[in-house]
């Protein structure tokens, strides 16, 4: 996987790589979310997600690896005025355990291979308390083709069915596969292949 240090050169310029402005998917599926409920955003880089949610009243606890990253992020969030409990942590030692979140968010997190993966998505199933959601958004197989973003491995890719099967007997909420222009910061530019996915935990 990438290293904090790769990451932390990429954050290193003044301006937001992917922008400030949260990803079209969260700011379309937020309405899922209500105030005052707990969410866990995963390798949320320069805070623009955490941020956006915490700025909707959510109690929100967001983690990266890169020192860089997260030095920004706290920038943002002090000039929304909004608290965020930023963690610095390699996602792969994240303890799933310690708290139960009613959703867990990962967005363009797709540097994992499949085993790191799937150690993640595992993870990210316990930690979502009775009820709550999971919700993943990032790159389709074919935007290798287009060239505008993401990993260049293809088995780092979602399908529909990599996260059904991650999430099995969860209720699906919304399964997306798509195309879109994104205007994200200079990182994320141009026509793209995304996939959505929103499942909720049983409550039993």
């Amino acid at each position: 996987m990438s290293g904090p240090f790769l990451w932390d050169e990429r954050y290193a310029g003044e301006d937001y790589a992917f922008g400030t402005e949260p990803a079209a998917f969260l700011a379309r599926e937020a309405r899922r979310l209500a105030k005052g409920q707990a969410a866990l955003m995963l390798a949320d880089g320069e805070g623009r997600n955490s941020v956006y949610l915490a700025g909707r009243g959510l109690k929100v606890t967001a983690m990266d690896a890169s020192a860089r990253g997260l030095e920004k992020a706290r920038a943002l969030a002090a000039a929304r005025g909004v608290a965020v409990a930023f963690q610095r942590a390699d996602i792969l030692d994240w303890d799933w355990d310690a708290r139960a979140y009613d959703a867990v968010i990962g967005i363009f997190m797709q540097f994992l291979a499949p085993p790191e993966r799937a150690r993640v998505f595992a993870g990210i199933a316990r930690a979502v308390a009775p009820g709550g959601l999971v919700m993943l958004h990032g790159y389709a197989p074919r935007q290798i083709a287009h060239g505008t973003g993401g990993p260049k491995a293809p088995e780092n890719l979602y399908t529909f069915e990599l996260l059904r099967g991650a999430f099995p007997g969860w209720e699906v909420l919304a399964l997306r596969d798509y195309e879109a222009e994104l205007d994200e910061g200079s990182r994320h530019v141009g026509r793209s292949a995304l996939i959505d996915f929103v499942a909720r935990k049983s409550s039993a």
